[in-house]
């Protein structure tokens, strides 16, 4: 009968069990290290009674031969012994919640003597005895064998953006125990919050695992993916580990006082990592100057530049106040618009891998070349000037802050110009004129050759010749190709340039033309059409030849007043419909009598017929 009670018992003990008091604390033994702070969690459930709930500590030294000594206690102010009793009234020993039955003891500053085994007691609430009061933990204080120093810091002058930052510490920790070190690089700032505390940002560093990782900051994440900022592990003299942090590009808002943070960390036995010592080293104080602030473009010459047609141009680009040069790329143009203003057209460029690119088929076509002298300095040198080379020049330059190999989407961190700088030439005067010709004798015929003459006067010093271009606006504009149009209804037809080459832009007449003579020129059109009839215009302009042997255009012409082309019909074409309408009228004869004729006949026919069968 007793058997059956045993399982019941049993039962109920368990029940009784899972509702019985329970004291918590880490797994141990825990490794600390004298000098830095302890925190040692307790944790009471399964009790009756009020939520919350007291919490003594006492310690058991491994030298006082198991004698219990009080450390602190959540009910009673005068609980500890003489060892803990300043230490407490001064705050560096006492106990903090983190709920009612939740609490740790904090020792600020580890003594060697701290080394034992501590309890965790709760003064019962409850309405039985059950379950565990108290639990212990070995915690053991191990030496400070932490050490970092710097082998590299600020010097505390001004640098300017976009230079190169290389910032370097050692940090290392003489151990029997398995700990690990990680090492981060820092900057506190005046220009808000993040990460660390009010002034402090994280910029990169090595976590506890060895891991790379930077600061919590999306600027930083952003940067190192980037590779504008890195750290590299090195083993530097004496087996110290040396950490050194790059950055590439220095940026104003990177202005602060950077330092090194050394920490020692220990897997405990619960698998948490807890970190054991922490020091931090300065490096110095930095202030990034912005290039707005300290770039400038100038260009040299400065003043007004007058030159002859055909002389030499020579402009230079000097660039200042950009840092060091090799860690920066730099974009340089020169721009030119007109004496007068206008469009902006971009003359040259020398791109950052070095590579130059004429945008100005003007400036190409009297040859020119964009070189860089010097760090800093870039010319612009056209061979041989001409009239439509001048206007007003200026140097655009753009920097890549620490950007030797930008991508072309990349935007550069600053762009600037230089002021304008005239150019002008002192051009001879020229003088031309122009005359347009259309014989009409004999008369002009619809599909005979039609020959117009254009008569040019020029007077000019040196050695000139004429181009001339041939216009025409149709009596039936939308007969033409609108491709040709140009303005006011006109069409080129044309052209005979200077150097003795012929252009034909007409998409359906037969033309030529053709200098007849040094100031007359001529156009023909062949089996003229009823298309090519409408007013004519020849436009004459000068080129003039500079020392080199160059031709450039000098600006002027003359356009003449326009004549009217009219064709007449051809005597075929007036005999023709006489002879059509003749045609036409013998056919409708002839028809009508076969049709009368036909008509007579059958009816003769069918009255023969009624006659025979009568």
């Amino acid at each position: 009968m007793a058997s059956r009670w045993i399982p019941f018992v049993a039962l109920l003990w368990e029940f009784q069990c899972c509702v019985c008091r329970e004291v918590t604390l880490p797994a141990g033994p825990l490794y600390r290290v004298a000098g830095f702070s302890l925190s040692l969690p307790c944790a009471v459930s399964g009790y009756e009674g009020p939520r919350t709930q007291d919490f003594e500590w006492y310690l058991y030294r491994e030298d006082a031969g198991g004698r219990q000594i009080g450390v602190v206690s959540t009910r009673d102010a005068g609980f500890p012994y003489a060892p803990f009793q300043s230490r407490v009234q001064a705050g560096e020993v006492r106990v903090e919640r983190d709920s009612g039955d939740k609490a740790r003891l904090i020792i600020q500053r580890l003594r060697p003597d701290d080394q034992g085994r501590y309890e965790c007691y709760t003064p019962s609430t409850d309405t039985r005895f059950l379950g565990n009061y108290s639990s212990s933990v070995v915690v053991k204080v191990i030496p400070d064998t932490l050490l970092i120093t710097h082998s590299r810091i600020l010097s505390g002058q001004p640098v300017i953006e976009g230079t190169e930052l290389q910032l370097t510490c050692a940090a290392s920790v003489q151990s029997d125990q398995h700990t690990h070190v990680s090492v981060t690089f820092g900057v506190r700032t005046s220009r808000g919050a993040e990460s660390l505390g009010h002034n402090l940002r994280e910029i990169i560093g090595f976590d506890r695992e060895l891991r790379v990782t930077p600061g919590r900051s999306g600027a930083y994440g952003r940067r190192y993916r980037d590779g504008e900022i890195a750290v590299e592990k090195r083993r530097g003299d004496g087996g110290r580990d040396q950490y050194v942090l790059k950055m590439s590009a220095l940026a104003p808002e990177d202005s602060g006082s950077y330092f090194c943070e050394a920490a020692q960390w220990i897997r405990d036995p619960d698998g948490k990592w807890e970190r054991l010592a922490q020091r931090t080293m300065e490096l110095g104080n930095l202030t990034v100057q912005p290039l707005a602030e300290t770039l400038s473009v100038r260009t040299v010459p400065d003043g007004d530049v007058s030159l002859r047609p055909g002389a030499p141009l020579r402009l230079r680009c000097q660039v200042l106040g950009v840092g060091v040069w090799k860690r920066s790329a730099l974009l340089v143009q020169w721009m030119r618009r007109g004496p007068a203003g206008g469009v902006e057209v971009e003359v040259v460029r020398v791109d950052p891998d070095g590579v130059v690119a004429w945008g100005d088929d003007l400036s190409r076509a009297g040859g020119g070349s964009m070189e860089k002298e010097a760090d800093g300095s870039f010319s612009l040198h056209l061979f041989s000037i001409h009239p439509a080379d001048a206007g007003l020049y200026c140097c655009a330059v753009s920097v890549y802050a620490g950007r030797r190999t930008p991508a072309p989407e990349s935007p550069a961190t600053i762009t600037q110009r230089s002021e304008w700088v005239t150019v002008s030439l002192k051009t001879e005067e020229v003088r031309v004129s122009a005359s347009i010709d259309l014989p009409r004798r004999p008369l002009l015929k619809r599909g005979s050759t039609v020959t117009l003459l254009c008569n040019v006067s020029v007077e000019a010093t040196g050695a000139s010749r004429v181009e001339v271009q041939w216009l025409q606006t149709p009596e039936e504009p939308a007969r033409k190709d609108p491709a040709l149009s140009e303005d006011s209804g006109r069409l080129l037809l044309a052209t005979l340039s200077y150097d003795g080459l012929t252009r034909i832009y007409s998409n359906g007449s037969d033309l030529s033309v053709d200098r007849v003579s040094a100031g007359c020129f001529r156009l023909r059109i062949f089996s003229a059409a009823e298309e090519d009839q409408g007013h004519y215009q020849c436009r004459a302009q000068v080129w003039a030849q500079d020392p080199r042997g160059g031709w450039y255009s000098t600006g002027a012409e003359a356009q003449s007043v326009t004549v009217h082309l009219y064709l007449y019909a051809r005597v075929t074409d007036l005999l023709l419909l006489p002879l059509v309408i003749g045609v036409s009228s013998a056919l409708f004869v002839g028809i009508l009598i076969i049709a009368t004729v036909t008509c007579c006949f059958m009816s003769r026919l069918a009255r023969q017929r009624s006659r025979i069968r009568k």
